[in-house]
């Protein structure tokens, strides 16, 4: 692979992920011909079909699909090294590209968003929602700078760092006429075994969290739907089709908190635990360690902020995100 540079794997990219060699050239500002024989030179090189060329456009193969995952991440670094070289003739430059779950981008979004604009301008940020698993390898393939997770265990090339600790709670349809019923008991994992559960397939961090919690009783959880994604799965349980597992701030960030209610599960809480992660084998920068302490900011302002709401039934969370 002496010859692949990083001129050939930028086309290739753009490409795939464009669907079309005449989309790209555009795009890019270079002839077709020059881009497609590039494109060839790589596969030659690789001695791989790497796009799938028809009369409608390119699709990668299962080839192209492995080098697109590698080249995302290499065409990130070089971009990284080129910010830091900038930084060096002075200021908080570049790019930062920063994984949140679904559950916390829906609050952490705008916040961050203002933070970076308010204390570093000229750093673009680039925010992508995912789960924590495949957020995991996008931080060790230099996809992502930063990414916050939810029960993160400790893995080589990724350290960890404690953002804060978020209670679960048992989500269950507000029967009507009851909008101003008093605060319910706390629900014991035993009693929650028996609900018939809404809940996200494997290998979500939150549904695995439960089930090891549950398994360290003896106890299993009724699974009545596997469902991802939290606005399906309110959706569902306002619907009647059965109860939830969810962080307490999911409800209250929700469109509709009022049609729910919620309930602490175990005394001691059933908690869990929300880190930054970032990559070991890469050296921080001061744009990186000043986007940390911006995110630590944010959930730390968040959590302040939910805490002074928490026993009002959500009722200001509806307003905020309608």
């Amino acid at each position: 692979m002496s010859h692949m540079d990083l001129k050939q794997l930028e086309y290739f990219v753009r490409v795939a992920e464009m669907g079309s060699f005449t989309k790209a050239a555009s795009a890019l500002g270079v002839a077709q011909p020059a881009l497609s024989r590039q494109v060839r030179l790589l596969e030659v090189e690789l001695r791989q079909t790497l796009l799938l060329r028809n009369g409608r456009g390119a699709t990668p193969t299962d080839a192209g699909k492995l080098l697109l995952d590698h080249s995302r991440g290499i065409l990130h670094q070089v971009e990284r090294a080129r910010d830091e070289m900038r930084r060096v003739r002075g200021g908080l430059m570049g790019r930062m590209a920063i994984g949140l779950p679904p559950t916390l981008a829906r609050l952490l979004t705008v916040p961050l968003t203002r933070a970076f604009r308010q204390h570093m301008p000229q750093v673009q940020l680039s925010i992508t929602e995912g789960l924590s698993t495949a957020m995991v390898d996008s931080v060790i393939m230099g996809r992502l700078d930063l990414a916050v997770l939810y029960n993160a265990q400790a893995i080589a090339d990724i350290e960890l760092s404690p953002l804060f600790d978020e209670p679960l709670v048992l989500v269950q349809a507000r029967q009507p006429g009851l909008q101003e019923d008093p605060p319910p008991p706390p629900v014991s994992l035993l009693e929650v075994a028996q609900y018939p559960l809404v809940i996200p397939s494997r290998p979500n961090a939150l549904r695995m969290h439960v089930e090891t919690e549950m398994a360290r009783q003896g106890l299993r959880p009724t699974i009545a739907l596997e469902i991802d994604g939290v606005g399906a799965i309110l959706d569902l349980v306002a619907d009647g089709m059965g109860s939830a597992i969810l962080s307490a701030h999911a409800v209250a960030g929700s469109v509709r908190p009022s049609a729910y209610v919620t309930r602490p599960i175990g005394q001691p809480r059933l908690m869990i635990n929300v880190s930054l992660a970032t990559s070991a084998s890469r050296p921080s920068t001061p744009a990186l360690q000043a986007s940390a302490d911006l995110i630590r900011r944010a959930c730390s302002a968040w959590q302040s902020d939910g805490l002074s709401k928490e026993g009002r039934n959500g009722k200001t969370g509806s307003a905020r995100t309608q």
